[in-house]
């Protein structure tokens, strides 16, 4: 079977999606493994750490997508890309497929077998491939890092000969995977931390973290299959805004986590209550580039409203970009040595496993995910 890594269509984008250690994986599984080069640039890796492992640079990386059956990225191919691509090409990377339909139409279109990696199960047996979880993790440190160094003072409590310095106060709302991240790195540097979750259950982990859980009673709440929170109701979201205000007003850090998967972001933290904030406060919004949890974030800025900063920054794995790559190159090889036949020496799309059932998205020139399918069918007749 041959693989093929490009380079990515974002020029910007620091990650990669195939490390040499990833590269060897595949390679002892039976895999022709070619790459474009200059694939290891931004995480310092010259093409020679990958050929050492038996990947093969590309000479003509658009023969190279032409016969290739499959493609691994990070990013989303770009359309351009897809018509490149042979009938029957396997393609794995994010996809962003419920705010890209056009891509995802391209893809069935074309006759290409597309896997999200946004889409991967949160089961015990997919842990391995959970890049969703990976990536989120590093973004929940990145935003204490990026808080911490435009703040104007220090986290922790320090007891010096001419008085005590009292510890930042961080106020992290959303405890997944980034939330509590950020708080077990916030807490290390010893800031004292509290955090909101819609879901109850989390807070145990808060807890064992060292931080305070603030409890705000909405009603019924919970959480998806996959674990995400579900998304709440206006009246809902107005007992939280209310709770979150005077938590708010008394934190030097906030840090908002809060994203519903295929949907566009709520609107946690208004603009009274960064008005209500002190000044020299900042404000991480983690979910900028799904439309923002804070009233006056500006994607990749970051903005001043009374003193208050909003860093509004995409993309925060892409800060650390060698453990981020090492992470999601790890996701994809398991994914791949888990459905490798060795027998057959290529990747079997198993279409009845669950792993296959939830992140395949295109196959045999159908759209799968019957989500998706309904939202592009009501997208082309518009």
């Amino acid at each position: 079977m041959k693989i093929y890594v490009p380079l990515e269509t974002d020029t910007a984008e620091t990650r990669t999606p195939l490390t040499p250690g990833s590269a060897e994986k595949l390679v002892n599984l039976g895999a022709t493994l070619e790459f474009q080069s200059g694939i290891g640039i931004t995480i310092r890796q010259p093409d020679s750490a990958y050929t050492d492992q038996g990947a093969v640079v590309a000479t003509d990386p658009d023969k190279s997508l032409r016969e290739a059956d499959m493609v691994l990225r990070l990013g989303p191919p770009s359309e351009e890309d897809v018509g490149k691509m042979k009938a029957g090409t396997i393609n794995v990377s994010y996809l962003d497929p419920f705010r890209r339909l056009g891509l995802i139409r391209k893809l069935a279109e074309s006759n290409i077998s597309a896997i999200s990696m946004e889409m991967i199960p949160r089961t015990t047996i997919a842990q391995k491939m959970d890049a969703i979880s990976s990536q989120a993790s590093l973004g929940g440190y990145v935003a204490v890092i990026l808080a911490a160094e435009r703040l104007d003072r220090i986290l922790p409590m320090m007891m010096t000969p001419s008085g005590t310095i009292a510890p930042t106060k961080v106020f992290i709302i959303g405890v997944g995977v980034a939330g509590l991240q950020a708080i077990a790195t916030a807490k290390r540097m010893g800031a004292r931390v509290e955090a909101f979750d819609t879901r109850p259950v989390v807070e145990e982990q808060v807890k064992s973290l060292g931080a305070r859980f603030v409890k705000v009673d909405l009603g019924e709440t919970g959480q998806t299959k996959d674990g995400y929170a579900k998304a709440l109701t206006e009246d809902q979201l107005a007992l939280q805004r209310e709770a979150m205000a005077r938590h708010c007003a008394n934190a030097d850090i906030v840090i908002t986590t809060a994203q519903v998967f295929g949907r566009k972001a709520p609107l946690i933290v208004t603009a009274e209550m960064v008005a209500g904030m002190k000044p020299g406060s900042v404000i991480v919004d983690m979910a900028v580039d799904t439309g923002g949890n804070v009233d006056g974030s500006v994607l990749n800025e970051e903005v001043e409203v009374n003193g208050v900063k909003i860093i509004g920054q995409a993309n925060l794995p892409g800060q650390v970009p060698v453990p981020a790559s090492e992470m999601y190159a790890n996701n994809l090889a398991n994914m791949l040595e888990h459905f490798w036949d060795k027998e057959q020496g290529a990747f079997v799309l198993k279409q009845d496993d669950e792993i296959i059932q939830g992140s395949l998205i295109t196959h045999a020139g159908n759209i799968c995910n019957e989500i998706l399918k309904a939202l592009a069918n009501e997208g082309e007749k518009q």
